[in-house]
């Protein structure tokens, strides 16, 4: 047996730091091979009682983005045929996004890696995986001897017992590098969060609010948690109709939504915030006295008519707009990525949080998500301060190992940093754990090939956490794996642990017996009064195991929002702002490889495979494009050539090219399609954050002599004089729907 202490075993098991959530529960100290080990068969091998042609449903987690959502997978005859959200889940409550339903084509994916591969002769080759593990342990096992701080890992976030065990594979190394990455992220608002009221990711009550200002959080698209989001934002729409204002410079799908949209100048949105703050002390009598005097005694330089100036939102929407936040009450204002990807976002970010304290909606739409009883297990949140310090840290040589899990940073980075390059020549060995061939992974030294969620085990605890309701989503096998040269993340990291010498983890035979002993190790009271196998086959049904969270009042502190925003600056060799939008489908490229995501009508544009640049009238009229002309777009760093898309849903000073094609491998359906922005992204970062500055990237347009069909969902946009759409005056709507209906 291999004896281990008890505060040892409630790390590995991943309930470390449970504190008096586990007190006086009778753990062993010691665990067996025979205690974790069992038999272990698919989920969904065919029983007695099942019925040829007939579907049934298992609980699992989408593995689509890190929201953790729920989903029953329908399974005939040992093959998942359709995902659908869980009805039990807190997160999604039965809903799920495009991204989730295109899940089902990621696992059917003809361009999945089936076999590991090694770099020989210069060029990947398949190879048995006795050939790979022997050359992943003899990098990385006990028989290595490398210095700590000479590996690395770089993964997507991560959580559960995934991430317990990728951190102890880290401790095994000696090593603190773990860069995790996500373009689509709200770290600069987290922090923020954190700063001011004590928690990363208190909830948003956004069903509770009489009004929401957004500055360019597009909530119900590519946002932390879209299908969360989107069941709040239709509680908020029903009953007393909750009112949204968006302000951005580039229309999201949550702009195109809003009762109100207001474009304004990329990069100003916090000089809007500081106005309105202005409006609601001077001319609707907030209580100054919430807000630090340093930030008071500024608010005289943002009149009215010195914002519009600034910003280019007339007077009008910014008077309109505080004489709502001062009606509405309670309100909500949230700020995205066009405030928070800026040089200076963070304090742009924090004006947005500055209204919140001024109209006293802490603790009233902002509560706390509460204290998550297993901070082991807690997520690992991406951000883009981690990719630009992995960056500079291969550029400078400093690994030599470095490990890639669900992220595909050659893709994602800036071609500025030039990660792309300095990871072929400064970077000794590299692995890839994927599942598809992307522009990471055909760069790696060794391909390791995964299992697809729909095959594996895990567990997963969202950044995002429902009001009230903590939860830890399960993730099971919906069948047996399509080919069997692939491995779950979680047994290839039990593995490399194993090859550490790690005693405490040698017991478990495989990943399954680990999280089985891990659940039945749990206290007592949180089984009810089950046994082992019934609080593992209920909590296997149900997709989740729901966990008390401890709540209390969020404290404000007002120092961080004591703000000191930049005039902005014009370039007259650069003129426009560029936007790369990120969005509901393709998400950041990671989804460029499913053909439903790929058709799937842009929500805005409603272009479909492939890329554009969006431009407003006057912009293009000034340039002398119409829509479906090819135009150069340039910047101090790189460029890029695309059809343009002309619509007013834009602020003339923006350009917006959207996120997700231009890979250059990741199979048939993405490789060579369309344009990847990032290749013309500089690598400035927010000041306070050190995250990449992605929205402030100047550039220039010009008319290419080229033509390129642009594939676009629907007909005209416009009439054509056809009167399709009737109008009325608001007059004759107060008339027939009453006058408590407000009209903007």
């Amino acid at each position: 047996m291999n004896k281990i202490d008890r505060r040892q075993f409630l790390k590995v098991m991943g309930w470390g730091g449970a504190g008096a959530a586990l007190t006086g529960c009778d753990l062993p100290s010691t665990v067996t091979l025979q205690q974790g080990e069992e038999e272990v068969t698919s989920y969904v091998l065919p029983e007695e009682w099942v019925i040829p042609g007939i579907g049934v449903y298992y609980a699992s987690t989408c593995p689509q983005c890190a929201a953790a959502c729920g989903i029953y997978g329908r399974i005939r005859e040992g093959r998942v045929l359709k995902a659908e959200g869980n009805p039990e889940s807190p997160i999604n409550q039965g809903k799920l996004c495009q991204m989730g339903q295109g899940g089902l084509q990621a696992h059917y994916n003809p361009d999945r890696l089936q076999k590991p591969m090694m770099r020989k002769g210069g060029g990947l080759t398949e190879v048995s995986w006795n050939e790979a593990w022997a050359a992943l342990e003899q990098k990385t096992g006990t028989s290595a001897n490398l210095s700590g701080d000479r590996v690395a890992w770089m993964t997507g976030t991560v959580s559960g017992h995934q991430a317990v065990l990728l951190n102890a594979h880290l401790e095994s190394m000696g090593s603190k590098n773990h860069y995790v990455h996500e373009v689509v992220n709200d770290a600069v608002w987290s922090q923020l969060n954190n700063d001011v009221l004590g928690e990363s990711y208190p909830h948003y009550r956004i069903d509770k609010a009489k009004l929401v200002l957004s500055f360019g959080a597009d909530i119900i698209g590519a946002s932390v948690s879209p299908v969360h989001y989107s069941r709040m934002y239709r509680e908020f729409r029903t009953g007393d109709r909750g009112m949204l204002i968006q302000i951005e410079p580039k229309m999201t799908l949550t702009g195109g939504n809003a009762d109100l949209w207001v474009p304004a100048r990329p990069g100003t949105e916090g000089t809007v915030a500081m106005g309105l703050a202005y409006l609601l002390i001077n001319r609707y009598g907030a209580d100054k006295s919430r807000l630090p005097a340093a930030v008071v005694s500024q608010l005289d330089q943002y009149t009215p008519g010195n914002v519009e100036q600034s910003t280019g939102v007339p007077m009008k929407y910014l008077e309109r707009i505080a004489k709502l936040l001062n009606e509405r009450s309670p309100s909500l204002v949230i700020a995205g990525a066009s405030t928070q990807a800026q040089v200076h976002g963070y304090e742009a970010a924090a004006t947005a949080m500055m209204l919140n304290v001024l109209l006293g909606n802490v603790n009233k739409t902002i509560v706390s998500s509460g204290e998550f009883p297993f901070p082991q297990l807690m997520a690992k949140q991406g951000s883009t301060k981690d990719l630009a310090a992995f960056a500079d840290g291969v550029k400078n040589k400093k690994y030599d190992v470095v490990m890639f899990y669900n992220t595909n940073p050659v893709f994602t980075a800036p071609k500025a940093l030039g990660l792309g390059e300095n990871l072929k020549d400064n970077v000794p060995f590299k692995v890839a754990f994927t599942w598809f061939p992307d522009e990471t992974a055909m760069q790696a030294d060794l391909v390791i090939p995964l299992a697809f969620a729909y095959e594996d085990w895990g567990t997963h605890v969202p950044a995002y956490q429902p009001h009230q309701h903590g939860v830890i989503s399960m993730q099971q096998p919906l069948m047996k794996p399509l080919y069997p040269g692939t491995k779950g993340i979680g047994d290839v990291l039990l593995s490399m642990l194993k090859a550490r010498n790690v005693q405490a983890y040698k017991p478990f035979a495989d990943y399954y017996a680990y999280l089985r002993s891990a659940f039945a190790t749990l206290p007592a009271q949180m089984k009810d009064g089950q046994s082992d196998d019934d609080f593992w086959n209920q909590t296997l049904q149900k997709g989740l195991l729901a966990v008390e969270t401890v709540s209390r009042p969020l404290q404000v502190n007002t120092a961080p929002l004591m703000v000191s925003l930049p005039e902005a600056k014009s370039n007259s060799r650069y003129p426009y702002t560029l936007i790369p939008s990120a969005r509901l489908g393709l998400w950041d490229g990671r989804h460029a490889n499913i053909p439903w995501l790929q058709e799937a009508p842009d929500q805005i544009a409603k272009v479909v495979w492939g890329s554009w640049v969006e431009l407003h009238p006057k912009t293009a009229e000034k340039i002398g494009v119409e829509t479906g002309d090819v135009v150069h777009v340039a910047s101090e760093f790189g460029e890029l050539e695309a059809p343009v898309y002309v619509y007013k849903g834009i602020h003339p000073d923006a350009v917006a090219v959207p996120l997700g094609q231009g890979h250059t491998e990741y199979g048939r359906y993405a490789k060579g399609r369309g344009v990847n922005p990032m290749d013309v992204l500089g690598p400035d970062m927010d000041k306070k954050t050190g995250e990449l500055a992605l929205f402030s990237t100047r550039v220039k347009i010009s008319k290419s002599d080229k033509q390129m069909k642009m594939v676009k969902f629907g007909g005209s946009d416009i009439q054509v004089g056809r009167k399709l759409v009737a109008t009325v005056t608001a007059d004759q709507y107060r008339k027939t729907e009453g006058d408590d209906h407000h009209v903007i």
